[in-house]
């Protein structure tokens, strides 16, 4: 028996050794787009003056490094007209201004000038709350195995709010992304969290929060829920809607960009697990 037993190994490991095969798919590759990553963060305790926003092309499925753009003309106007240049920091694709200044309430417009084309998004500067208690539960998780750190906000009940949520851990190669809305919480205590069975004790957990518009709020629900893999988001099943953002394309509407122009104070904490 235990000759069988070793044959049988033996066969089995060969099956699938002679059946490994390194197979090349030949995917079609679209003409590359404009990526615009342009989140001006005001984080509170700070003047704001130096920004910085990313500009990449979309590539192909096997590129190991994401294209980006140099030579563009990127700058900021505000209501009164005043222009924020954005240089670029050599080669990089990213473009940095020193003398921004940020303004709740202010109405911003974004212009990205490149390769014979045009863009604009314009877009508002929100207000975000302070975060407020940070509390650590050690029974978190669905089979209380994990770490959980949650954190506390107050809402502005005057007004219909939305905010995004990101949480920098160790345990995690990728800030992790939440977008709330106040409907059920209008003027109330509002919290967030992240848990983790990997959280240890001296793990640095870094809270943004951050106040965004509604569109904001609702191209970032669509992101998440794609990430994630929400309902119906099975793996080999194309997204429900596309995740477009407010940069407009004014030479050619059809070649649109991908990203968001977005403005906004940031509370920030960071907090160490105990």
């Amino acid at each position: 028996m235990k000759k069988i037993h070793y044959i049988v190994l033996l066969l089995t490991a060969f099956f699938f050794t002679s059946c490994e095969e390194v197979v090349d798919v030949d995917l079609d590759t679209s003409n590359p787009r404009l990526v615009v990553d342009a989140s001006i963060n005001w984080i509170k305790g700070t003047d704001g003056h130096v920004q910085t926003i990313k500009l990449t092309t979309t590539g192909s499925y096997y590129e190991n490094t994401v294209p980006v753009v140099s030579g563009a003309t990127v700058f900021i106007t505000n209501s009164v007209n005043t222009v924020f240049k954005f240089i670029e920091t050599e080669n990089t694709g990213q473009y940095v201004c020193a003398n921004f200044f940020p303004e709740i309430g202010e109405t911003y417009t974004l212009t990205v000038q490149h390769d014979g084309q045009t863009y604009t998004a314009t877009e508002k500067m929100y207000a975000t709350p302070d975060i407020g208690a940070i509390v650590q539960n050690n029974d978190g998780g669905f089979a209380g195995d994990d770490i959980e750190v949650r954190f506390y906000f107050m809402d502005n009940g005057n007004e219909d709010n939305f905010y995004l949520t990101r949480f920098d851990t160790p345990v995690r190669p990728y800030p992790d992304y939440d977008a709330l809305d106040d409907e059920f919480f209008q003027g109330n205590e509002m919290f967030n969290f992240i848990d983790d069975e990997d959280f240890k004790a001296g793990d640095v957990v870094g809270i943004r929060l951050m106040g965004v518009s509604e569109r904001y709020y609702n191209y970032m629900s669509i992101i998440i829920s794609m990430v994630e893999g929400g309902a119906g988001s099975g793996p080999f099943q194309t997204p429900p809607v596309n995740a477009r953002g407010n940069i407009v394309n004014q030479t050619n509407e059809g070649n649109f960009a991908l990203g968001y122009f977005r403005l906004g104070e940031v509370s920030a904490k960071d907090y160490t697990i105990e």
